[in-house]
């Protein structure tokens, strides 16, 4: 599989990549390098090897599931930055 200069721009479009025209030749062959390489992971042969949850064997320590009391609202809000009408103020993040 091979990328275009097409391809190349509606990658870095979708990705948010500033691509230079002077550099648009340069990141294709990168991109076809890195397709290159994830082909070559394809013909690694795994067949006796057990998919991993987690690289280690240590499990996490947990703690009891208590139900405690949550009505302390005016206690969390009193460190809050900016509060109205019992809820937290943040900045809009989306449009």
């Amino acid at each position: 599989m091979a990328v275009d200069n097409d391809t190349v721009r509606r990658i870095a479009f979708l990705s948010r990549l500033k691509v230079e025209p002077d550099k648009l030749e340069e990141t294709k062959q990168e991109f076809n390098k890195i397709l290159d390489w994830v082909e070559e992971l394809g013909e690694v042969n795994t067949d006796n090897v057990e998919p991993l949850v987690s690289v280690n064997n240590e499990s996490l320590l947990l703690r009891e599931d208590a139900v405690v009391c949550g009505h302390n609202s005016q206690e969390i809000l009193a460190n809050a930055p900016a509060q109205e009408f019992g809820y937290f103020v943040v900045p809009k993040v989306v449009e």
